[in-house]
């Protein structure tokens, strides 16, 4: 078999692509990781992040995606009805038949003439869409297409993920990279059969490998993906001023950083998982949104989204001068995450159907 070189395996598209607009939406209402602790173990667990958003009683993906899509295309100033296709990842859909697409694209003003569907691969269905969208734009075939993750995750009761599933997410509307506020200058995607977490149809919560969504997991595709991308760009840690990795927790993202050299104030900005939880499809692309806020032009970013199953998806952006005047067209990342309501443990069973009556 003839060997690849290191340039080959990036995926580039046929003609420069950039994220025209890109937004951001966290439900308010909050619980307390103690909270949790307080009900399952009496308070003695240690506490894996402070607290987590948790989807309101009318929330779900559709709406929620919605809202950061709207947020998008004000950010970008393009009509919906120019965007060709409108993608949703997720891994909490609100119905197991019907896509959430073509809500959201009836609901932003899309429809009639746009491509719709929905994307599954676990926490990289987001980025899984945003590939996708490259390509789309990338060959010709559109100038706009725009890329949500977006999850209600959550965990079942006493689960160690009960503490960090958290609601949220966030939507990219791609276009050609000379109008962009970011130019997606490279992209690489490393997949591999490896079962650390999965859900079974009827299934109503997910069951993960234990330590085994660390290594080989997690960390395996993450460090694969970015250093394959560093490589065959010929870059390093210290060529880019932020990172944002795919975050189930506090000390992963931390870890993995370190591991392939990044430091503590790289992913600073884009670590939100201690205050909003782990947001599933949405986390890496949320994160991204946060560093977005406060970039500046000619600054690097590099993300790099993770999914079980299992791969990893690892993008190189540069910001442009546009980022200047459009970031504050729209709510900031800071901004949802700021307008809090704390809720208890009873509350958020009922608002996430954890009681169940028969």
């Amino acid at each position: 078999m003839e060997e690849i070189s290191p340039k080959n395996i990036l995926l580039k598209p046929a003609r420069p692509v950039g994220i025209m607009g890109y937004g951001a939406y966290v439900p308010r209402y909050r619980l307390p990781a103690s909270e949790v602790a307080r009900i399952w173990t009496d308070g003695q667990a240690g506490l894996p992040i402070k607290e987590k958003a948790v989807a309101g009683l009318d929330e779900d993906v559709a709406t929620m995606s919605i809202e950061a899509a709207r947020n998008a295309l004000q950010r970008a100033s393009v009509s919906p009805s120019e965007s060709r296709a409108v993608w949703v990842g997720s891994e909490s859909h609100p119905y197991a038949v019907k896509p959430t697409s073509t809500i959201d694209a009836e609901a932003i003003g899309a429809v009639p003439n746009v491509q719709a569907g929905d994307w599954q691969f676990a926490c990289k269905a987001g980025t899984e869409a945003m590939v996708a969208a490259i390509g789309f734009i990338g060959s010709g075939m559109a100038d706009y297409a725009l890329a949500i993750g977006m999850d209600t995750a959550q965990g079942r009761p006493s689960d160690a993920l009960e503490y960090t599933a958290g609601a949220g997410g966030a939507a990219y509307l791609l276009g050609p990279a000379e109008k962009s506020l970011a130019v997606i200058e490279h992209t690489y995607s490393f997949v591999t059969d490896t079962p650390d977490f999965w859900r079974r149809a009827y299934q109503k919560y997910p069951e993960h490998g234990q330590r085994f969504t660390g290594e080989p997991a997690y960390f395996k595709h993450i460090t694969e993906s970015a250093q394959a991308l560093m490589d065959a760009t010929q870059t390093k840690p210290t060529d880019y001023d932020y990172a944002v990795f795919h975050q189930p927790n506090t000390k992963f993202p931390q870890r993995v950083a370190a591991q392939l050299g990044f430091t503590k104030e790289q992913i600073a900005h884009g670590l939100l998982v201690p205050v909003i939880g782990n947001t599933y499809a949405g986390a890496a692309l949320i994160g991204l949104t946060a560093i977005l806020d406060i970039a500046n032009p000619g600054e690097r970013i590099l993300l790099v989204s993770f999914g079980s199953g299992a791969g990893s998806d690892a993008m190189a952006l540069q910001v442009t001068e546009a980022i200047q005047e459009r970031r504050d067209r729209a709510p900031k990342t800071q901004d949802y995450i700021a307008r809090r309501i704390e809720i208890d443990y009873a509350t958020y069973a009922r608002m996430r159907g954890k009681l169940v009556m028969k």
